[in-house]
């Protein structure tokens, strides 16, 4: 019975993505357009309706797990969509929650809010009340640690937001024990909701924002939020059984258009990659959702290897999709339904993480437990008492030994014991300080493993303490939309059994029949019916190839733009570098597939690294070759550079428009 319990903890779980969408109200820059909505929620079906703007045609329908109108509050979103991922977590299990949708429809409302008021704060903050809540009523014997970091992904890089140097750019990994993580990324032990409060609006003043014609305040890279709570319990036999869950808070950048917020310069090249990365994403749900593809193209961007885990993995994934109701954004809003469609057959195993090799928890325990043993153990000892009573036993034997010797004798004992007295005297002293020394260097040591071990206790949240603090408000505006949810899901559940038994005598009424007449009115209905779902057919497809076009032109304007730094590089290339130095350096490259970038092999002896000062070490043959070759390689190029500057004649290149060699040296 027990095994079988057992393998049912840890057996994989299948479940598909769930997908709700969120529609937002029409904007100030749409209503002063007069822009029409044509965009319609109907919760009691959980579908979104859109009306094709000037055209007579049926609306296209999409069904999902849930639909949020404009009027609908964070709190309703939270409590549906949030709150049963963020439950799991805490049991153990990896959850994954992600805004997705066009530039300007609200991602970054949904997820971090307004800190203003409690009704207006996003998920983000309610999950930080939701955790701490949880632990606040657990157990006394159960224990928790909880951590968080902070990365966005911009132009491609990952960066951490919660560094001193945010800009620096971090090498994402892979190890088969962990799976995908990102190298050198800080991360930080919280206390109670408060301390996470904090950590994320730091991470926010950091993150990477810029105005575009269609969002102020457009968000310009990926950025996740991971919270990852450790939870141990002790069982009847004495023995701590370690969970720990890993929850992603992913608030992705918005697909955008160039025509539409007319991006230029440095915004142009943020979309471009942008939307480079949705693209991605877009073909890893494509693949995960059709079932042929032998291969899912996780490596190909940053942020789908980032997810991996989220999508077709081991982790309870939720995609909430914001759009528009404006016509004039009538493809952008198609196409995000489209795509959250897509995204809602994604099926991911998932399984509670037990005894994981990377928790902190056990560690910080198995700590605590040594610097106590040590504390307890390592009191010190001077140990000076027996020394004292020695030397009193000493001077009662000579007091005894001058009662019976003559005065010259006395006197000459007397001198001796008195030069032996203060030599001992001497010693006792040094001894005595020694002793001092040693007491206070051990009384600073324990004082030392106090503070340590007061730190590391400070970091395992014991169950059942009030760790909510200022956020113990939002944990009871929680609870009171728990039930309110609850009372409201019964009462559409009502509806949609109502609704149900009305379709159904509706059918029967029409298959009844009483005359010819009926009888051709009846079919000419349900023909008309067909008609329609074959229209909408026929424009579903017309949509999907318009939108496979402007991909495909999208597409061919980003290799356009590579083909032109492409030009550029072998421009210079073949300016200053000759032949066969170039397919010598080609020989020392190779591909790093980890990090997606090109190395060179003893990069410390090559190009511009040779004016640095490089420690005389042992090198191997062929580096020795190398290193010879970049000695020739460096001196040809000033040579060349400088015959070049000292004539002014260098040679102009063909192509119109590119500046000369000269030029990009002086630049480099």
């Amino acid at each position: 019975m027990t095994e079988t319990m057992a393998e049912s903890l840890t057996a994989d779980e299948i479940e598909n993505v769930r997908v709700v969408v969120r529609v937002r109200p029409l904007d100030k820059i749409e209503e002063e357009s007069n822009c029409e909505n044509i965009v319609r929620c109907d919760i009691i079906t959980r579908s979104i309706i859109v009306h094709k703007p000037n055209t007579p045609g049926p609306p296209k329908c999409y069904y999902f797990d849930n639909v949020f109108g404009e009027n609908s509050s964070q709190i309703d979103l939270y409590v549906d969509t949030a709150r049963p991922i963020v439950d799991k977590v805490l049991e153990g299990y990896n959850g994954t929650i992600l805004a997705y949708g066009q530039t300007g429809t609200g991602k970054t409302y949904t997820m971090s809010g307004n800190p203003d008021s409690l009704q207006t704060k996003g998920i983000i903050p309610n999950t930080f009340a939701h955790i701490f809540g949880h632990i606040a009523k657990a157990k006394d014997n159960q224990k928790f640690l909880v951590r968080v970091s902070y990365m966005e992904i911009y132009n491609e890089e990952v960066r951490d937001l919660l560094a001193k140097d945010h800009n620096k750019n971090l090498e994402v990994k892979e190890r088969a024990d962990i799976g995908v993580f990102v190298k050198d990324l800080s991360g930080y032990v919280v206390h109670n909701a408060d301390d996470l409060d904090n950590i994320m609006k730091l991470g926010n003043k950091n993150r990477v924002v810029g105005a575009t014609k269609m969002n102020v305040e457009s968000s310009r890279s990926h950025a996740i939020f991971s919270i990852t709570v450790e939870s141990s319990e002790m069982d009847m036999t004495g023995a701590q059984h370690v969970k720990m869950g890993k929850l992603q808070l992913v608030d992705l950048a918005g697909s955008e258009r160039q025509s539409k917020t007319q991006a230029t310069g440095i915004r142009l090249k943020e979309a471009t990659k942008i939307n480079l990365s949705l693209s991605v994403l877009g073909n890893v749900i494509s693949a995960l959702v059709d079932g042929k593809s032998t291969h899912i193209p996780y490596r190909n961007s940053k942020l789908t290897r980032l997810l991996q885990d989220s999508l077709g993995g081991n982790s309870k994934t939720v995609m909430c999709a914001t759009i528009s109701p404006a016509d004039s954004n009538y493809v952008e809003t198609i196409s995000t339904l489209r795509y959250a469609s897509r995204a809602k057959s994604i099926q991911n195993r998932t399984h509670i993480n037990e005894e994981p090799k990377d928790a902190l928890l056990r560690h910080f325990q198995e700590e605590i437990a040594a610097l106590k043993k040590q504390l307890e153990d390592g009191l010190f000892d001077p140990g000076s008492g027996e020394e004292l009573d020695d030397i009193e036993n000493e001077e009662d034997v000579d007091i005894e030994d001058e009662e019976n010797d003559d005065d010259e004798k006395k006197d000459k004992r007397k001198k001796n014991n008195k030069e032996k007295a203060d030599a001992e005297k001497e010693l006792l002293e040094k001894k005595a300080l020694e002793n001092e020394q040693e007491l206070n260097k051990t009384k600073t040591e324990q004082e030392q493993l106090r503070a340590k071990l007061k730190s590391l206790e400070t970091k395992i949240l014991v169950g059942g303490e009030n760790l909510l603090e200022k956020a113990q408000a939002q944990e009871k505006l929680l609870e009171n939309s728990i039930a309110e949810l609850e009372m409201r899901e019964k009462t559409e559940e009502m509806l949609r059994e109502t609704l149900q038994k009305k379709e159904t005598e509706r059918i029967d009424i029409e298959e009844r029949y009483s005359t010819l007449q009926e009888e051709n009115i009846g079919k000419t209905k349900k023909l008309q019916r067909v008609m329609q779902m074959l229209m909408a057919a026929k424009e579903e497809l017309s949509d999907q190839q318009q939108e496979h076009q402007r991909e495909k032109e999208s597409i061919y304007d980003s290799i356009r733009s590579l083909s032109r730094e492409l030009a550029l590089c072998e421009l210079v290339l073949n300016s200053y570098i000759p032949k066969e130095y170039q397919s010598m350096i080609e020989q020392h490259t190779h591909w790093n597939e980890d990090i997606g970038e090109w190395q060179l092999k003893c990069v410390a002896y090559t190009g511009n690294n040779m004016r640095k000062h490089v420690p005389e070490k042992k090198i191997s043959a062929k580096e020795s070759e190398f290193v010879d070759l970049s000695h020739v390689y460096l001196s040809y190029n000033t040579e060349s550079v400088s015959n070049a500057v000292r004539s002014k004649s260098a040679v102009r290149p063909r192509t119109s428009g590119v500046p000369r060699p000269t030029t990009l040296v002086k630049k480099y």
